[in-house]
């Protein structure tokens, strides 16, 4: 039985979210014998060398051949299983977009997708494995609920509650190991419903994924500024929580979306999109990636080319507010 504490915060944060995913996928296997694990020989990067050992039979390894992963994966759950599947971000949603689009989207087969070290993870590999449209495309889809968790503690829940889900599902994992903890005890997490991490009354920052850390850390830079900050993390980004969105437009007179993706088609096409249609005129900034690939490097200066800091966000709100 997994727990969820300081503790297990800290030992999930060492092994980073595909360390989690590999948590999680040994207690819904151990809980749920409907519950199949599939990778594209990512074995030990998704962190399921126990599971092999322990059920070997539960687990299924089918080479470096990811279209063809989903399409084993649509027989299985076709045959009632509840298939996880797990590789690159960018290899399952790109790579696997027909097979995605037709067996998860058309089809509604309860797929559940991982899609492992999303945004600059693995930056040191290139454009070819770095994932900043994975978003775009997949809300793009009919019938696809997309995850983003804020750190390895929301993977574990995100993964245990789309398990109970008929619905088929892509799970974006960002950051690399020692994630930065958002969260070190237990709290309810549900499909859908956006989070408020703190409230303020100048601005609130909407964030996804590893940058809701990184959003937390820059409301403590603007409170030095005098600004009053509120962050929704915003881990379902489709369906996305549009009451959140609507309290916070209400509340704030500034929106900014914070995400380790592109800004187009992301979280702030989301949230941007909802607000049209309800007639807002407030100013949405986007903190993002631009429309471009950056060169190859290290995760931290990938971030930092990108803009993707707290003392980024600082100075974008700086300079709303010094006008």
């Amino acid at each position: 039985m997994i727990e969820y504490n300081k503790k297990s915060a800290r030992a999930w944060s060492l092994l980073g979210t595909c360390g989690a995913h590999g948590i999680a996928a040994r207690e819904l296997v151990e809980s749920n014998p409907k519950v199949v694990i599939m990778t594209a020989d990512l074995c030990s990067f998704s962190g399921l060398d126990r599971l092999k050992t322990s059920c070997p039979d539960r687990i299924y390894n089918v080479g470096i051949a990811e279209q063809n992963m989903i399409g084993i994966a649509a027989g299985l759950a076709k045959e009632g299983f509840v298939p996880f599947v797990n590789t690159y971000a960018s290899f399952c949603t790109s790579r696997c977009a027909d097979q995605v689009r037709v067996n998860m989207s058309y089809m509604k087969f309860p797929i559940k997708l991982i899609g492992l070290t999303a945004g600059y993870a693995v930056g040191i590999l290139g454009a070819t494995h770095i994932s900043i449209e994975d978003m775009a495309l997949m809300r793009a889809l009919p019938n696809i609920t997309l995850i983003s968790p804020a750190d390895c503690m929301e993977t574990v829940k995100a993964m245990i509650a789309v398990s109970d889900t008929p619905d088929p599902t892509y799970i974006r994992l960002t950051g690399s190991v020692n994630t930065p903890i958002v969260y070190t005890e237990d709290y309810e997490f549900r499909i859908g419903k956006a989070i408020w991490l703190c409230r303020g009354t100048d601005v609130c920052l909407i964030a996804t994924g590893s940058m809701v850390s990184v959003a937390l850390e820059a409301v403590r830079m603007l409170q030095e500024d005098g600004i009053s900050s509120s962050v929704i993390n915003m881990h379902t980004v489709k369906p996305l929580d549009k009451d959140a969105l609507m309290e916070a437009n209400e509340a704030h007179r500034l929106i900014v979306t914070v995400e380790e993706h592109s800004i187009i088609g992301g979280l702030y096409g989301a949230v941007s999109e909802i607000l049209c249609r309800l007639g807002s005129h407030k100013t949405v900034v986007p903190i993002g990636i631009e429309d471009l690939f950056v060169h190859a490097g290290s995760y931290s200066w990938q971030l930092q080319e990108s803009g993707l800091t707290s003392a980024n966000i600082r100075v974008k709100v700086q300079n709303f507010f010094n006008k």
